[in-house]
């Protein structure tokens, strides 16, 4: 375990882990907003080129759990420190370089680095924050991801289209240098108590329990990104929206998705069995509204941003359900988040994509509903394995004399 920090401390240093993920998010998906551009600067077309994006994802959901696993009995500053160094120098690769092996090499080696930072982030922010306040500091470091959704893809195309493809991701390369050296001046050093072992780490997988909670994490983020995946899509085709209105309202999504963290923070303090199992119940609801509100623009406008508040607790609530069964090993337990959400998000798009090839968008969102509706049957399997409370003994009444009984008027 790790030795209490000063609170102070410990917020300052969660700050800067959510600043170090919106700066990986922003290196991660800020080439989809500039994927032509690149297919122009490294020569190559634009489904090559797609390369950068699916190269990244698949390598984080492969080699996630055995980085964390081999980076668990190193100096968690140091690893976190130059997981970042290495996104800072990808981005300079990406900003000097016109060779797409050169930069296909650099989209790989970070992303190797990726699902490690984040487990690594998501323990020492539980480990850092005051007590009861862990889910707290769990969705600050969550709130980088959105944030880099929100604005960190929406800038880096920005910056690539008025000063051009280098400067965007000098601009990047600079964001991930200054949470470095956030993390080497303000981040404290922790070191273990107990340093982990790998078998003892390995052994969580033999609950039957963690693997239940692995698939409510998969089936969650596939429902949630079977409609996020194609929301431009839909907009555009089914309700009509148009192109010059979509951006804005997938900022406005984007906005209400970071806004939406604290909230989230706060239910999973409180009340987070309640709170895991109703979100894919909210999400199946969400999704019936969407195929209603569908075809038309006003309503639907307004249900992008009620989708916005509910997609935003996607990561806390899913993250602080699989961590209840891997308390033992909580680093290689996000690990397994971070994998097995990226498998979800694989499924959830391929499901979508196949569905929007075959029979359009039109009702995309009932595909969502039935993703949700299995991940909350999945949650209540795992929760009818927990232990049942001892029952409370009864009180034993007095018996009444029969002889002494008051009469009945």
């Amino acid at each position: 375990m790790y030795p209490t920090a000063p609170a102070r401390t410990g917020r300052a240093a969660v700050a800067v882990l959510a600043l170090g993920v919106f700066g990986i998010i922003t290196t991660e998906m800020g080439v989809v907003g500039v994927l032509p551009a690149l297919a122009e600067r490294l020569h190559t077309t634009p489904a090559t080129t797609g390369w950068l994006v699916g190269a990244f994802a698949l390598t984080v959901a492969v080699t996630g759990p055995a980085g964390v696993l081999l980076a668990s009995r190193l100096r968690r500053k140091t690893v976190l420190a130059t997981a970042l160094a290495l996104f800072a120098v990808s981005n300079t690769v990406y900003a000097l370089s016109d060779s797409f092996p050169l930069v296909l090499a650099f989209r790989i080696l970070p992303a190797l680095l990726h699902p490690v930072f984040f487990a690594l982030a998501l323990t020492a922010a539980t480990r850092l924050a005051a007590p009861g306040k862990a889910a707290r500091a769990t969705t600050t470091v969550f709130a980088g991801v959105s944030a880099g959704f929100a604005f960190g893809v929406p800038l880096t195309s920005y910056l690539a289209d008025h000063l051009g493809l280098p400067a965007a991701f000098w601009s990047a390369a600079a964001l991930n240098l200054l949470a470095c050296a956030g993390v080497l001046t303000l981040f404290p050093d922790l070191p273990e108590t107990r340093r982990p072992t790998y078998s003892g780490q390995l052994g969580i997988l033999r609950s039957p329990r963690l693997w239940l909670a692995v698939a409510a994490v998969t089936l969650l983020f596939a429902a949630m990104f079977s409609g996020y995946g194609y929301i431009a899509e839909y907009l555009q085709n089914v309700t009509g929206l148009d192109t010059s209105l979509t951006g804005p309202a997938l900022m406005a999504f984007g906005i209400v998705m970071t806004a939406g963290n604290p909230l989230y923070g706060r239910l999973l303090e409180r009340h987070p069995l309640r709170t895991a199992t109703a979100y894919p119940l909210l999400y199946l609801a969400l999704y019936l509204l969407l195929d209603a509100a569908g075809p038309h623009p006003a309503p639907m406008l307004a249900t992008v941003l009620l989708w916005g508040a509910v997609h935003s607790g996607g990561l806390a609530v899913a993250q602080t359900w699989l961590a209840r069964d891997a308390t033992d090993a909580p680093e290689f337990g996000n690990s397994l988040f971070i994998s097995f959400s990226n498998l979800g998000i694989t499924l959830g798009t391929t499901l979508g994509g196949t569905l929007v090839a075959t029979t359009g968008p039109r009702h995309l969102p009932l595909a969502g509903a039935a993703l949700a509706a299995a991940a909350l049957a999945t949650i209540l399997w795992r929760r009818r394995l927990d232990p049942r409370p001892e029952p409370r003994p009864r009180t034993e009444q007095p018996q009444t004399d029969p002889a002494h009984r008051t009469p009945t008027p």
